[in-house]
């Protein structure tokens, strides 16, 4: 059998991309299972969230943002740390980036490092690399809640951090007047779960309660499609919570019975594949997730630094 494609490597067909208005004034760009963006109107002032992976693709979205409105940036929200949602950044000219406490040490911790494997394992979202003017750095952040008055009739903008979950410093962004929650990549609409970074008994109690309590009626995950709807929204959010604990549940046996990371990889895609396997980098992200659980599981209690040698390690140990 031929080995397969390093992680997204061998992704490289252009993917189709839908601007979608969800009320007046709020945005999503959704594109088949890459990274989503959005955007939110103030009186007189925009913001918008995630940044994409250079500047370069950041521009296109903005042009085609500004097909609707050419209200300035003020601020960029940054939802976690990682460099497909980050490095972009430059390309908006905001006056205030904003992310949280955590993002913010995750990025002096570990944002080369990440920089280096996300560009090894997802090249095709690094639309001229050569753009990026070099790590992201936000200009304000927060530890619990930030809120952003977005003048006029139109509500305000609460930035929360609900806890623990994809990363230590997932934010989400909700618009309680429109019932629109952007949840980062917290929750996934029919696209898989990277763990790698994660803290997955967190994530799959306490900080989805808190993402499902808000109610929203309209909620644009970390990618897929908008789910549109409170029963749309719950099925996001509880499909989410399952692929999490079918994780848990295989990673937590083998090791029970003395097994090993390769195990545990075989066992979880095997519970998981059936029902998820079709979903967007479901092969790329799960050798990562079970390495990152399998050690959440033994007591390692922050995420190892993942680096471009050591995902091919990885990779090579699970899916060579």
């Amino acid at each position: 059998m031929a080995a397969k494609p390093f992680a997204s490597s061998g992704d490289l067909a252009d993917k189709e991309q839908t601007l979608e208005v969800l009320a007046d004034g709020v945005y999503a760009l959704t594109a088949e299972g890459d990274p989503n963006v959005g955007a939110v109107e103030g009186e007189d002032f925009l913001v918008c969230f995630e940044a994409l992976a250079t500047p370069t693709a950041a521009r296109e979205w903005l042009a085609r943002l500004r097909e609707h409105t050419d209200k300035p940036v003020k601020y960029l929200v940054l939802s976690h740390y990682h460099a497909v949602r980050v490095l972009g950044a430059s390309a908006f000219d905001a006056e205030v980036v904003i992310a949280h406490d955590n993002t913010r040490a995750l990025i002096a911790e570990r944002g080369k490092q990440d920089w280096e494997s996300e560009f090894g394992r997802m090249p095709r979202l690094f639309k001229e690399p050569e753009s990026i003017p070099g790590l992201t750095w936000p200009s304000l952040t927060f530890s619990e809640r930030l809120t952003i008055p977005l003048g006029g009739d139109r509500g305000e903008l609460e930035l929360r951090y609900c806890g623990r979950g994809h990363t230590e410093g997932d934010l989400v962004a909700w618009l309680p007047q429109q019932r629109i929650l952007f949840a980062g990549d917290l929750v996934e609409a029919e696209a898989a779960l990277y763990t790698g970074d994660a803290f997955h008994l967190d994530w799959s109690t306490s900080t989805l309660d808190a993402v499902a309590s808000l109610e929203a009626e309209a909620l644009v995950g970390g990618r897929g499609a908008v789910a549109r709807g409170r029963d749309q929204v719950r099925a996001a959010i509880e499909q989410t919570r399952h692929f999490l604990r079918v994780m848990i549940r295989e990673v937590r046996a083998e090791r029970e019975r003395g097994g090993t990371l390769k195990g545990a990889f075989d066992a979880c895609h095997a519970a998981l594949a059936g029902t998820y396997g079709r979903w967007p980098i479901f092969e790329h992200c799960l050798p990562f997730d079970v390495a990152r659980l399998w050690d959440e599981l033994s007591g390692v209690e922050r995420p190892v630094i993942w680096t471009a040698e050591r995902d091919r390690e990885v990779w090579d140990r699970l899916q060579g």
